[in-house]
């Protein structure tokens, strides 16, 4: 893909709605999981959403991420950190920062 090229909106939209479908889908991805793999989780996009909006408060973008109020999907499918987990995150979220 030519890098001057952008997707358009239409595109952008209807790939993030199939992206929260899928995240509410496969509920035994592990938010610490995904943020051990990719530096992001449900609510990092939840947290996106919120700012892009400007209206939205964070339970609200959170519940529209997880389907569900977030301490509800919390409650049933969130399980307890593994310190492996929560280092393999540390070295992930480390990632995001730009490079200096």
């Amino acid at each position: 893909m030519q890098q001057d090229r952008q997707i358009s909106d239409a595109a952008a939209a209807a790939a993030f709605r199939r992206l929260v479908a899928h995240l509410q889908h496969r509920h035994d991805a592990q938010n610490i999981d995904l943020m051990g793999l990719a530096g992001f989780c449900r609510n990092c996009l939840a947290d996106w959403v919120m700012k892009a909006d400007g209206r939205l408060t964070k339970d609200e973008a959170r519940e529209m991420i997880h389907g569900m109020p977030a301490a509800e999907w919390k409650a049933k499918y969130q399980s307890e950190a593994t310190p492996e987990q929560l280092q393999r995150m540390q070295e992930s979220v480390a990632k995001n920062a730009p490079s200096h």
